[in-house]
């Protein structure tokens, strides 16, 4: 068994009287690359936010193995990619200590330059970040999230507004960096692309509705519990692929 990392317990949160999250029991292990899926509004934010320890909860419990250190990649939506920093700089301000020690030493730079080089962003280290394509933009934040030597790594939403091979390239670089030790906790509302391909997933809204492999949580019943709508599963290429139910009942009909 892989040491527990993460622990919530009987998560309780809300936002002024409405529970955003209620209930919630989840473990996060040394290895895991877990995806937590859900509709808009579900909670998943939160929830990270919650295992972050960055809200507190109404009632329940998160608790974190002592010394534990994590990082988090923020939805690239929410970034101000005019910022003035190139991409060397913006990795090196996630050991900031405040505006007094603004300056990256030789031996960070080293180390800034081995990280993205190690995510495909070697010789980009003088780039304004906005100059960056989308795939790049969201390297160089799970560069600054390595940076602070996290052994556990939030992405919330890290394809959105991604193209199809960019989503695949990123997909394809957590999966490298898990097989090399890194604990990855994420959401997606991308059931197809993404969550497919995980090996755990949470399907939140709420409360936890299922837990288990692709194979255990994407069936009907679990998702339509969790989106509030009917959906279809097929199996392609030993694939599972979700779709709504309605576009199939209409194909029904019409032929």
């Amino acid at each position: 068994m892989n040491e527990v990392f993460i622990q919530a317990t009987s998560l309780t949160v809300t936002y002024g009287s409405e529970p955003v999250l209620r209930e919630v029991d989840l473990e996060v292990a040394e290895g895991d690359l877990l995806g937590i899926v859900g509709p808009s509004g579900s909670g998943k934010s939160t929830l990270l936010k919650a295992l972050l320890g960055s809200v507190a909860p109404l009632s329940g419990q998160v608790e974190r193995r002592a010394g534990l250190t994590v990082g988090l990649v923020p939805q690239v939506e929410h970034i101000d990619w005019s910022f003035p920093v190139t991409v060397a700089e913006c990795v090196g301000m996630a050991r900031a200590r405040g505006w007094r020690t603004p300056w990256i030493t030789r031996s960070e730079r080293a180390e800034i330059c081995e990280i993205t080089e190690r995510l495909g962003l070697g010789g980009l280290e003088g780039r304004h970040i906005r100059d960056l394509s989308g795939g790049q933009q969201q390297r160089v934040f799970l560069a600054r999230a390595l940076f602070t030597d996290a052994k556990v790594i939030f992405l919330d939403e890290p394809t959105s507004g991604l193209d199809v091979r960019t989503r695949h390239e990123v997909l394809h670089l957590l999966g490298e960096l898990n097989e090399q030790g890194l604990t990855i906790v994420l959401t997606t509302h991308d059931l197809n692309g993404i969550a497919a391909h995980l090996p755990r997933i949470v399907c939140l809204n709420t409360t936890v509705i299922g837990e288990g492999s692709p194979n255990e949580v994407l069936i009907p019943d679990v998702l339509e519990r969790t989106y509030g709508s009917p959906m279809r599963v097929l199996e392609h290429g030993g694939m599972r692929v979700v779709v709504d139910s309605p576009l199939f009942l209409l194909d029904e009909k019409s032929a």
